[in-house]
């Protein structure tokens, strides 16, 4: 069992990272990012998770979170399970010219991993990191938007729909929305 990044306070805030097995690039779709911002603002709505920032790339998903029901690791794990399940579903059933392999992959890992059924979509880390100060929430928040703009995919971190980036430079009241619309 891994001992390393585990959020221990289920009330404090964290710098999350959700990777996908093998660094599949399954988020190269947008039916496959929608899967994500909708479950996070479903948990946002319905499970108390506060977002203070994410992005989604290509093969994995940061943000900084916290529960305000001190809940966070049942939320991740929720979010994650929904999610998979989801991304699953929609491999199977939207045209998808990499459905074989993809589940392919998803298949092998669940072979290797004694908990899982017969697909993984998430690694099992979160790679939970504490964020004990405001530097290092400011830190953390420059590396979740500067992730698209490091990849070449945007110019300005505010022009990725799929990062709270732009939401937070739009917003007139200091909070961020997750609607990319």
């Amino acid at each position: 069992m891994s001992t390393g990044y585990q959020s221990d306070d289920q009330y404090g805030m964290y710098f999350l990272t959700f990777t996908v097995v093998d660094w599949v690039d399954i988020f190269t779709r947008k039916s496959y990012r929608d899967i994500i911002v909708d479950s996070l603002n479903y948990c946002i709505k319905e499970k108390q998770l506060s977002v203070y920032g994410y992005v989604v790339m290509t093969n994995h998903v940061h943000l900084i979170a916290q529960s305000k029901a001190g809940n966070l690791s049942n939320t991740i794990r929720d979010f994650k399970k929904f999610t998979a399940r989801r991304i699953l579903d929609t491999i199977v059933s939207e045209p998808e010219s990499r459905r074989e392999w993809l589940l392919h992959r998803f298949e092998w890992n669940a072979s290797q991993h004694e908990r899982n059924s017969k697909y993984q979509v998430w690694t099992h880390e979160n790679h939970a990191v504490s964020i004990t100060s405001e530097k290092f929430f400011r830190q953390k928040m420059e590396h979740i938007y500067q992730n698209p703009v490091r990849a070449g995919w945007v110019e300005r971190e505010e022009d990725y729909i799929y990062s709270s980036a732009k939401a937070l430079f739009n917003s007139c009241d200091g909070n961020v929305h997750l609607s990319y619309v």
